[in-house]
């Protein structure tokens, strides 16, 4: 046991269940790990193993809908056929006892206004414009109870070692019932606080009654809803109309009362989609402090989640301080699933980070994309699209240092090929170098410092200083050169963009030049808008200069959380946004922009930061290495300007095969 972790590494206890160390694994919806009848598919069946051969102590499954009459069966219920869903989860169970963790599957009462065509406490409006959802029968909302407790008694003769119920949280529809907001009914499910909890209380009281006082019962609870009205988060919550911090300790409080074991406890809803799964932007550990608070108020444990708590320094110190009694990580585990044993292991630099990026996650379900991970392009896809050693070992070369080169070299080393990896720089990372320097990024330099410490020790040849060329190439006899080569600034030809008040945003990042009071951005991509929020709050007088309709273009690689917490953040913050205009001239005094009327004004700076885009860095002609006799393989922004995760993905992508 690591001395500096000993309370993240000890045991606790839900009821008469002992968990072996305080990590837990949180639910995530990764809807592709379960098959038409509910049941864990073998994709499932790896992901969850992998975790708790990782370490993690206890591990909650995602949520599996139960109702099989009242809601449309958009998902399937686990009660349609449950000798499938027992013969699977009874593998899946014993794979994870086999590493000493416990497993405890949710079970749902429905999603409610927040799926098409779903019943909800009251006639309320769907998330989807035009939509509204009608309201259950009192009636109705008993079968769906019965269903709840009926899947409980299912879930315990599988041998899972309890069961969540979801969820008092993200606005599902026992949050719906919860919230005055959301429930406007007159009988016994609603008014009172203790009446919009019955469905709650009944559910649990039909579970005890059915699998016997000791199977232990979860609840997923958001400590605070951060909504300002339907779809409409509220920043700082300070505008809240859903569950304020206040409500939720009476609530945790009944929850004990009804006979609850645990309250697995994490923030938001769906209309405060930014605060369900917080972006890079968040506060790491900023739901510490709200979990604190239930936990003096309730003798239950208090599982912590949904703040980013990845961070096991900071985990253990707030459980030093009486804070939680255990951590619950969702998307830090997709990222690395063996983080509590590097815990273990005293080698936490070795911890893969997660960015916080939402885009092969949470970003994924938009798309309707099965999850996984952007830093790890094997997550929840570990049966099908793992790494296997090769049969038959190359030589390859790779010419570019940042993360599409990395993650390459890593993964061919891994697999038994003999890796030259070449750099140009002093220092390998390429783009995760600028991109880190916010003071919300520190998790891609953790990457960029992982990706180091990786590829130091699965043997590959670092050439520092050193670009590839066709000389090396003719004279290397390899079998394979990888271009991860990157991207290099757009720049404008305008009259003054010569000027030295004139700076790429990659030299912003850096600290190359000077950045005065006064500062004008051109390019209201993401690059440009992270740049603007670190300006402002360094106390700057920032405006952001777009052609578009809009920043951070709806429709571009970026979650749509990420993108209206960034935004709202930098209205907070007192940029000046203007959208429908295009930079013409740097002058003396600022930038002269005109907008799509063509009206021109000046906007007064004493700097101007470009940040218009990338075009890939091209630095061996095909045609020259058509001749080599090698395979070439382009990766990364080398083939396409992309992010982080296509670049990795590209990456992993031919590596795994090549």
């Amino acid at each position: 046991m690591s001395n500096s972790f000993s309370l993240l590494l000890s045991p606790f206890s839900i009821g008469k269940l002992t968990v072996k160390n305080k990590f837990c694994m949180s639910p995530m919806a990764l809807l592709h790990l379960s098959d038409s009848d509910g049941a864990p598919t073998e994709e499932a069946i790896a992901y969850y193993t992998e975790r708790a051969k990782g370490g993690f102590g206890l591990i909650f499954l995602g949520a599996s809908r139960t109702d099989m009459e009242v809601d449309p069966q958009s998902l399937p219920s686990i009660l349609k056929n449950p000798m499938v869903f027992m013969g699977r989860s009874q593998t899946l169970v014993e794979r994870i006892h086999t590493y000493g963790a416990k497993v405890i599957p949710q079970i749902s009462m429905g999603p409610g206004r927040l799926s098409p065509g779903h019943l909800a406490p009251s006639e309320l409006p769907g998330v989807m414009p035009g939509l509204t959802a009608q309201a259950l029968t009192a009636e109705q909302i008993k079968k769906k109870i019965m269903y709840m407790v009926k899947a409980a008694g299912l879930v315990k003769r599988c041998g899972f070692d309890g069961v969540e119920i979801h969820a008092m949280h993200w606005g599902h529809l026992l949050d719906q019932f919860a919230m005055g907001y959301t429930n406007h009914r007159t009988d016994e499910y609603g008014g009172p606080l203790e009446n919009r909890l019955r469905a709650a209380k009944e559910i649990v009281e039909g579970i005890k009654q059915e699998c016997g006082s000791d199977f232990p019962v979860s609840m997923r609870l958001a400590l605070k809803s951060y909504m300002k009205g339907f779809m409409q988060p509220s920043l700082t919550g300070e505008e809240e109309v859903g569950r304020t911090l206040e409500e939720t300790v009476e609530i945790a409080k009944l929850l004990e009362a009804y006979g609850y074991d645990v309250l697995n406890v994490d923030v938001g809803a769906t209309d405060s989609f930014y605060y369900t799964a917080p972006p890079m932007y968040a506060e790491k550990g900023f739901t510490i402090p709200l979990t604190e608070t239930v936990k003096k108020a309730v003798g239950i444990p208090v599982i912590a989640g949904g703040g980013r708590l990845n961070d096991p320094v900071m985990c253990e110190e707030a459980l030093a301080a009486g804070k939680m009694d255990a951590i619950a990580i969702g998307r830090g585990s997709l990222a690395d699933p063996h983080l509590p044993r590097k815990v273990q292991m005293g080698v936490t630099k070795k911890i893969r980070p997660c960015i916080g990026c939402n885009q092969a996650c949470f970003g994924a379900l938009a798309l309707a994309r099965d999850s996984s991970c952007a830093v790890n392009p094997a997550a929840a896809r570990e049966y099908s699209y793992g790494i296997s050693k090769t049969l038959n070992p190359k030589k390859i070369l790779v010419a570019g240092g940042g993360v599409s080169g990395m993650e390459f070299a890593r993964t061919a080393a891994l697999r038994g090929h003999s890796v030259t990896l070449f750099e140009k720089t002093e220092a390998l990372g390429g783009h995760l170098l600028p991109g880190g320097s916010h003071y919300f990024k520190s998790d891609v330099v953790d990457l960029c410092s992982w990706y180091e410490s990786e590829l130091k020790a699965s043997g590959v040849d670092l050439r520092l200083n050193a670009a590839l060329d066709m000389v090396q190439i003719k004279e290397s006899n390899a079998d394979a050169v990888i271009l991860a080569t990157g991207s290099t600034p757009i720049s404008l030809k305008i009259p003054g963009v010569d000027d030295p008040k004139v700076i790429s945003g990659i030299d912003a990042l850096l600290g190359r030049g000077k950045i005065g009071q006064r500062v004008v951005i051109v390019g209201g991509g993401l690059v440009g808008c992270e740049i603007a929020l670190d300006q402002a709050r360094a106390g700057k007088k920032v405006t952001v200069v777009e052609a578009l309709d809009a920043v951070i273009a709806i429709g571009a690689p970026v979650p749509g959380g990420n993108r209206l917490m960034l935004i709202d953040l930098l209205i907070q913050n007192g940029v000046d946004i203007l959208t429908r205009h295009a930079i013409e001239e740097v002058t003396g005094k600022g930038a002269v922009v005109k907008d799509n009327e063509g009206t021109s004004k000046i906007i007064e700076a004493d700097t101007v930061i470009m940040s218009i885009g990338f075009r890939p860095i091209d630095p061996i002609p095909t045609g020259e290495l058509d001749d080599a006799g090698v395979q070439v393989y382009r990766i990364g922004d080398g083939r396409q300007v992309a992010n982080i995760m296509t670049a990795i993905w590209d990456a992993y992508e031919v590596a795994r095969s090549i």
